[in-house]
């Protein structure tokens, strides 16, 4: 058992969940500290929602042990869990005010009368919504509902809060606002939350740590940093943002580079951290941001990494240029920032691509 003193909060344990012959959760263990966000991101079907609703007692495992704050609550009805979830349609009740939806867990827990304004006033200014108390949800913006179910749900004083995907209904500016408003209230209040998404930018950006789930099984479990920067396998690379894969073998090594031969060109980059040898199939994981063009005659002085290639097409989106790029056979994503200072290629334009000599490589 988990040492109610320690720092982890909950601790899932060998957790496999069966639906007749399917396995929707397959041997799922992971942990959770105190006042962090963890974040379930995978492919529609992984197992997120499914271990989200093991956790909150809303589905039973088939086998393996859910332990908060050191106490096995596997079995425990939902209702009996110090836990609370706000769903992806916010499930608040429409003919309930915002006060009285917000109490509503307050009242059924037969808490005094003066106890329950007080926590209401208190959890109305949290969420930012004071003086809204007395309207009803369909009179309320997205936004607003959405901050209403978390002000619902913190009523409540839960050891964990689980989030279901609570942004997807949201428009793109919207939710990049209530993502940080969540952030800045789990700092705020030291919650420990359980995030579930589909959307990568968004588990990167609210999360301590991240767990990519395919098929019920946990690919990898890291930092976002980490996620991004060293991915363990092609699926987490291609899940986590944009990436460009180039297979080949080693051709020489020495202690600290390699000599990496592949259909489009020779990279000379920093040798991995796992032992590789001469003949050793590998492949490596590079960022479209990883790359940089150029135009041929600005290569005098560079000598690695170098591979020409054509402008096959480009999307301006402000910031960033994102140029497909056809390096014999292969199309290449580069993404270039500030483009309206770096100067813009056009379609057909006789390029250089010049890559790093720091790139991930995976094992072949």
């Amino acid at each position: 058992m988990v040492d109610s003193h320690s720092s982890i909060i909950l601790d899932i344990q060998n957790v496999t969940k069966r639906f007749g012959q399917m396995v929707a959760i397959d041997n799922v263990s992971f942990s959770l500290e105190k006042g962090k966000v963890i974040t379930f991101v995978g492919p529609s079907g992984c197992g997120k929602t499914t271990l989200l609703r093991i956790i909150s007692g809303l589905t039973e495992a088939t086998e393996g042990k859910v332990i908060l704050d050191g106490e096995d609550i596997t079995k425990l009805r939902a209702n009996d869990r110090n836990t609370a979830m706000v769903f992806q349609n916010y499930a608040l009740f429409p003919h309930m005010t915002v006060a009285q939806n917000i109490s509503f867990g307050l009242q059924i827990r037969k808490k005094p009368k003066d106890e329950i304004q007080d926590e209401v006033l208190r959890l109305l200014e949290l969420v930012q919504l004071e003086g809204l108390g007395d309207r009803k949800p369909q009179e309320l913006s997205g936004g607003q509902q959405q901050r209403v179910a978390l002000g619902r749900a913190l009523s409540l004083h839960p050891k964990i809060l689980l989030l279901d995907e609570p942004l997807s209904n949201l428009d793109a500016n919207l939710r990049v606002m209530m993502r940080d408003e969540i952030r800045k209230l789990q700092k705020k209040l030291s919650l420990s939350i359980i995030f579930v998404t589909h959307d990568q930018e968004e588990a990167m950006a609210i999360s301590d740590i991240i767990v990519v789930m395919d098929n019920g099984v946990v690919k990898q479990i890291g930092k976002p940093t980490e996620i991004y920067e060293k991915p363990v396998d092609q699926f987490v690379a291609n899940f986590i943002g944009h990436i460009n894969l180039f297979e080949g073998k080693v051709e020489n090594l020495t202690d600290t580079s390699m000599e990496f031969k592949t259909p489009y060109g020779v990279l000379n980059i920093r040798r991995p951290d796992f032992d590789v040898a001469k003949g050793d199939k590998l492949c490596a994981v590079i960022r479209p941001e990883s790359i940089d063009i150029t135009k041929p005659e600005n290569v005098n002085g560079l000598e690695n990494n170098i591979f020409k290639g054509q402008i096959e097409s480009s999307m301006y989106i402000g910031s960033t240029m994102r140029y497909t790029v056809s390096v014999k056979d292969k199309m290449v994503y580069v993404d270039v920032t500030d483009p309206q200072y770096q100067g813009m290629f056009l379609e057909g334009d006789q390029i250089h691509i010049v890559l790093k000599n720091s790139i991930h490589i995976l094992k072949g």
